[in-house]
C-alpha cells in the first residue's frame, strides 16, 4: 500500500472517529435535556428516578443501572434499578463489593472498572451476576452530591463484545452530569418538604395566637339572631366545657367549620391550637399521613420525618371536615386512635399518645350510610357521641337581611364603593330559598353588587329577578329526590305543604324520624314548619320521649 493510499485511510478514519464523537456529544445533550424535563415535573421521587434510569438505558451501552441514596452512616434508603423492582434492585446494591462503593463515596470521585473479572475490588465479591461468557463487564460509578455531601450514588455495568475501544472518558461525563441533576432534584424535595412543614407550623402558631388575643371572636363574628341559630350558640357554649366529640351536621355552606371553631375558642383549649383537614379532599394514603405523620424512609419519596395532624392537634382541637367521604379501611383506623387515643407514623413503630379534642362534620346521612354497612357503626357512635344540627338559612330567615348587609359591607371595603340595600331588596332576599345556604347569600350579594349601575340595590337590580339566579339553574329539571324541598328556589315559602300529605306516610316519617319533626321533614323533602302544619291539621299527637 502506497504512502497516498496510506494517507487516504488514515483520513477516512479521522472523519469517522470526529462523526462518532460529534454523534456521542450530540446524543449526550439530548439526553440530558430529557433527563432534565423529567426531574423538574412534580411526580414522586421513585417514579422520577426510575425514569431517569429508563432514558439513560436509551442513551448509553448499558446493561443495568442502579440509583442508590444513601443515609450519612452508609445505609441504603432507597433503591431504583432499571430493570428491577424496589426490593431486587436493593439485595443487588448490597451484593456490590463495599469497598467499591466506598470509594465513590469517600473520594467523592467516579470510578471505573474496565473488567471486573480482573479487578481486585471485585476479585471476592463481585454479585453473579458480572460473570458472563458473551463478553468483559465493565462498571462506572459516581456519586451524587448535593455541596459538599455525598447523598448517593448511580452506577452502571455493560458488557464489551469484541476489541471495540469503550468510551469511558465521555460516558463518565455523561453520567456525572446526570448525577448532578440528579442531586439538585433531591435538594428541592427536601425544600419542598420543610416549607411545608414550617407552614403548618406556621398555621398552628397563628391559630393559637388569634385565640389567645381574642377568644370569644369567633362566636361573635357569627353573625344573626334568629332563634335556631342562638339554640345552636347556647349549645355550643354548653358542649365547648366538656373533652366530648362532637359531630356536626347540617347542609354545605351552613358554617360548620365557623362552629367548629367556636367551640374550640370557648373551650379550655382555647389557648391550644385549632387544627383542620377535609378529608374528601385526598386519598386514603395521603390522608393517612396527613393525620398520623410518617417516618423518614416510611415510603418512596418520605425523605424526612413528618407530624401528622393528630400530632400537631395535641393540646387542642382536631376538626375533621367530610368525614363522611373516608373508606371503610380507614374507618378502623380512625376507630383505633378514637378508642385509645394512640397511634403510630405510617412506617414507625413507636406509638404516640396524643391529647386531642375532636370535632368532625358531615352533610351526609350518616345513618343511612351505617343501614347500608358503607359507614362503621362502631365509629358512627364514637363520633357522634354529642350530635349539633347546624339550620339551613331558609330556617333562619331572620338573619338573611344582617348577612346580607354584612356581605355587602365587606365588598364595599375591599372595592371602595358605598353601596347599599333598599328595602324591597332586602324584603326580596328574605323570600328567597338559598339552597346554597350563607355560601348563595354572599355569592348573590357580590353578583349584583358588581353588576350594580346605582349606590342603592333594589330588588330589580337581583340575578333572580332577570332569570339569571344561579341556583334556579342548579336546581333546574331535577328530578330525583333532592337533598332540599321541591321549591322554586327564590320563590316564598308557604306553611301548607303542597299537595295532601297522606296521613299514614307523616306517621311513618315521624317514627322514623323518632319523632323529630326536623328529620322527618328531610325524609319527605319538606321544611320543619309544613311538618308541624301538616301534624297540627291531621290531629296527630306529638310523642315525647
Amino acid at each position: 500500500m502506497g504512502p497516498e493510499v496510506m494517507n487516504t485511510v488514515a483520513m477516512d478514519k479521522g472523519r469517522q472517529d470526529l462523526m462518532a464523537a460529534r454523534n456521542r456529544a450530540e446524543m449526550a445533550l439530548g439526553g440530558i435535556y430529557e433527563i432534565s424535563k423529567l426531574l423538574a415535573a412534580p411526580n414522586r421521587l421513585e417514579p422520577t428516578l426510575s425514569g431517569v434510569l429508563a432514558l439513560l438505558s436509551s442513551f448509553l451501552d448499558m446493561r443495568r443501572g442502579l440509583i442508590a441514596l444513601l443515609t450519612p452512616d452508609g445505609t441504603a434508603e432507597l433503591v431504583v434499578g432499571s430493570g428491577w423492582t424496589e426490593a431486587n434492585a436493593k439485595q443487588f446494591f448490597q451484593r456490590l463489593p463495599e469497598r467499591a462503593i466506598g470509594q465513590i463515596v469517600v473520594t467523592k470521585m467516579p470510578l471505573v472498572v474496565p473488567d471486573v473479572s480482573r479487578d481486585p475490588l471485585f476479585s471476592r465479591s463481585a454479585p453473579e451476576e458480572y460473570c458472563t461468557e458473551r463478553g468483559i463487564v465493565s462498571f462506572i460509578g459516581v456519586p451524587i452530591k448535593q455541596g459538599d455531601s455525598v447523598l448517593g450514588t448511580l452506577t452502571i455495568d455493560r458488557v464489551q463484545i469484541g476489541d471495540h475501544p469503550v468510551p469511558f472518558g465521555s460516558d463518565v461525563r455523561f453520567l456525572t452530569m446526570v448525577a448532578n441533576l440528579v442531586g439538585q432534584a433531591l435538594r428541592l424535595h427536601k425544600v419542598v418538604a420543610q416549607d411545608r412543614e414550617r407552614l403548618l407550623a406556621e398555621q398552628s402558631r397563628l391559630a393559637k395566637e388569634r385565640s389567645e388575643a381574642r377568644s370569644d371572636v369567633t362566636v361573635k363574628g357569627i353573625i344573626g339572631h334568629s332563634e335556631a341559630l342562638m339554640e345552636v350558640l347556647e349549645k355550643v357554649k354548653r358542649v365547648a366545657r366538656s373533652n366530648s366529640t362532637i359531630m356536626l351536621r347540617g347542609e354545605t355552606g351552613t358554617g360548620k367549620e365557623m362552629i367548629a371553631n367556636a367551640i374550640h375558642n370557648q373551650s379550655p383549649r382555647k389557648n391550644g391550637p385549632f387544627i383542620k383537614l377535609n378529608c374528601a379532599a385526598l386519598p386514603e394514603s395521603v390522608l393517612e399521613s396527613e393525620l398520623f405523620g410518617h417516618e423518614k424512609g416510611a415510603f418512596t419519596g418520605a425523605l424526612n420525618q413528618r407530624k401528622g395532624r393528630f400530632e400537631l392537634a395535641h393540646g387542642g382541637t382536631l376538626f375533621l371536615d367530610e368525614i363522611g367521604e373516608i373508606s371503610p379501611s380507614f374507618q378502623a383506623k380512625l376507630l383505633r386512635v378514637l378508642q385509645e387515643g394512640e397511634f403510630e407514623r405510617v412506617g414507625g413503630t413507636r406509638t404516640l399518645k396524643v391529647d386531642v379534642r375532636l370535632v368532625c362534620a358531615t352533610n351526609r346521612d350518616l345513618e343511612a350510610e351505617v343501614a347500608k354497612g358503607a359507614f362503621r357503626a362502631d365509629l358512627y357512635f364514637r363520633l357522634a357521641v354529642v350530635p349539633l344540627f347546624l339550620p339551613p338559612l331558609r330556617d333562619r330567615r331572620d338573619d338573611i337581611a344582617p348577612l346580607a348587609q354584612e356581605f355587602l359591607t365587606r365588598f364595599n371595603h375591599e372595592h371602595g364603593t358605598q353601596l347599599a340595600l333598599n328595602p324591597a331588596a332586602l324584603a326580596m332576599l328574605e323570600s328567597c330559598y338559598f339552597p346554597g345556604n350563607v355560601r348563595e347569600l354572599e355569592n348573590c350579594i357580590r353578583h349584583t353588587a358588581t353588576l350594580a349601575r346605582t349606590k342603592l340595590l333594589a330588588d330589580g337590580d337581583f340575578p333572580c329577578q332577570k332569570e339569571g339566579c344561579l341556583s334556579a339553574m342548579l336546581w333546574k329539571g331535577v328530578k330525583a329526590e333532592p337533598p332540599h324541598p321541591v321549591m322554586a328556589p327564590h320563590a316564598p315559602e308557604t306553611a301548607e305543604p303542597q299537595g295532601d300529605l297522606d296521613r299514614a306516610h307523616l306517621v311513618e316519617a315521624m317514627e322514623k324520624a323518632g319523632w323529630v319533626q326536623a328529620k322527618a321533614a328531610r325524609i319527605l323533602g319538606l321544611t320543619p314548619r309544613q311538618i308541624g302544619y301538616a301534624l297540627k291539621k291531621q290531629g296527630i299527637p306529638l310523642k315525647r320521649f
